[in-house]
């Protein structure tokens, strides 16, 4: 069977100021997998999906050229906020809103991008949104409570169960649960397999135990650089370059 691409990614370059942060980079994902980014501190792993979701755009310094294509758009023309609702992201330590409901956080994706859904319609997007992300049973009888009342993994789908409430057709984590203890990071490893099925995932990881249990592709990138992109299956065990060789072996990084 002939996989689909999703992203595709055209010669793209990012620079803060006059330092280069990511450096002609081409590749393109497939539909419904999850694709691991992986490579030590400083490689571009966080730039590069930051791009995907233009929030590259809020730190101000960032010149990016090249081109992105969602579904054959070139989503670094058009705006940032649809950009936004088609592409999700989740961040390296659970940020739900603290002032806001459960309930709330979980709509506020569509608040920040202008819209508002009809309230039966909101209680059916918030139920949904929260079976995706595996917390519905847990939290079901405290929608109206706050936040933060919530243990750190179940903040974490909280955040994803956010992300996923507008329906993104990409959904980008960057160091899920690099913030979470064991159990929880088995939780959330075990919602990445099964979320993939509906959504594509790119997923920026330090932990290549990790990259290995969950990955359909990985990509490894050094000073900015792609250096090897492959299916995993062959990836972490016959690397096709000696960086990415060593890096596996934990010989720098």
């Amino acid at each position: 069977m002939t996989e689909t691409t999703v992203l595709d990614v055209k010669s793209l370059n990012v620079h803060y100021g006059e330092t280069p942060a990511l450096k002609n980079v081409n590749i393109g994902f497939a539909k419904n997998q999850l694709h691991s980014i992986i490579g030590p501190s400083g490689c571009g792993k966080s730039t590069f999906v930051r791009c995907f979701n233009r929030m590259h755009e809020l730190q101000g310094q960032a010149k990016v050229t090249g081109e992105i294509f969602l579904d054959g758009e070139d989503i670094l023309i058009q705006d940032p906020f649809s950009v936004r609702l088609r592409i999700g992201m989740v961040f390296q330590r659970p940020n739900p809103f603290p002032s806001l409901s459960i309930y709330d956080n979980v709509l506020s994706g569509f608040l920040v991008n202008g819209l508002k859904p009809k309230r039966d319609e909101s209680d059916a997007i918030v139920e949904t949104a929260l079976k995706k992300a595996a917390l519905w049973d847990e939290v079901k009888d405290k929608l109206k409570k706050r936040s933060m009342f919530l243990s750190g993994g179940q903040q974490q789908r909280l955040c994803i169960a956010r992300a996923l409430a507008v329906e993104p057709e990409v959904l980008l984590l960057d160091e899920p649960t690099s913030a979470l203890d064991p159990i929880s990071t088995g939780s959330v490893e075990e919602l990445m397999i099964e979320l993939k099925k509906s959504v594509t995932i790119v997923l920026v990881t330090h932990n290549l135990s990790q990259a290995g249990r969950v990955s359909d592709y990985a990509a490894f990138f050094l000073l900015g650089e792609l250096v090897e992109y492959g299916k995993a299956d062959t990836f972490f065990i016959n690397p096709k370059d000696p960086r990415t060789d060593a890096y596996l072996a934990g010989r720098f990084g």
